[in-house]
């Protein structure tokens, strides 16, 4: 029987940054079942309840991962579910993605803050920014910026901003701490949203994870999916259970 893995998308723009992995990965392995979720649907911002969906309504028994929020959220459920999740595979997450007293390894609230006014006042042009702040540390960022927002879903101001709530009220270093299955996280050398210093940090939480730093931006698994797909399916293989 084949493994499952499903990969949550990150904030504003959907699941098409993780398609290219998805093939990549399904090219490597063809008995690795890769399933691709968007988020939660809700209009509020509490983390807590996006959690209860997504415990809802996907599969159990299977590998969870996702990019940015998406690998926050995968994270808080893998340790809810514990013996009822075979491992977790982050890229570009954050344990918090808005820095606190004790994490200064993530972006400044007064950034964070901006950022939010300006969805609020102006969604489109602030989905655009983030699509650009995606593709920094790229070889060709411009390039990657369009291509991550030509692939957006329409825009929706009431989504965007419970998005960023959760994002800002999100802590999952205590989920990390208590998820006993395996675990890798990817980080972007060149990451302009997620800070390629946290892999310390990281480590410190959670000694028994792999760490991996990988060339490129926030979106280094749609820069490179082929070998990004290699380190995931070489971590998948050293731990399989089937």
């Amino acid at each position: 029987m084949g493994k499952r893995l499903v990969l949550l998308a990150g904030w504003g723009l959907g699941v098409a940054p993780l398609e290219p992995l998805a093939l990549a990965l399904r090219g490597l392995d063809t008995r690795l079942q890769v399933q691709l979720e968007a988020l939660p649907d809700l209009p509020e911002g509490d983390w807590t309840a996006w959690l209860d969906a997504l415990d809802e309504s996907l599969p159990r028994d299977c590998w969870l991962g996702g990019w940015s929020l998406g690998g926050m959220l995968a994270t808080a459920l893998a340790a809810r579910r514990q013996t009822r999740c075979r491992g977790l595979l982050t890229l570009a997450s954050n344990p918090c993605f808005v820095a606190r007293a004790d994490w200064p390894e993530a972006m400044p609230i007064a950034t964070f803050k901006a950022f939010a006014d300006g969805c609020r006042s102006s969604p489109a042009a602030t989905l655009k920014r983030f699509a650009l702040l995606c593709a920094q540390g790229a070889e060709e960022a411009r390039g990657l910026g369009r291509q991550l927002l030509a692939g957006a879903p329409p825009v929706r101001t009431e989504r965007l901003l419970a998005g960023l709530e959760v994002l800002a009220g999100m802590d999952v270093r205590q989920a990390l701490r208590q998820f006993a299955g395996p675990q890798l996280h990817l980080l972007g050398a060149g990451d302009g949203l997620v800070p390629a210093t946290v892999a310390n940090a990281l480590r410190a939480l959670q000694p028994a994870s792999e760490i991996e730093p990988v060339p490129g931006s926030h979106a280094f698994m749609f820069e490179q999916p082929h070998a990004v797909a290699a380190v995931m399916q070489a971590f998948l293989g050293e731990v399989t259970d089937d």
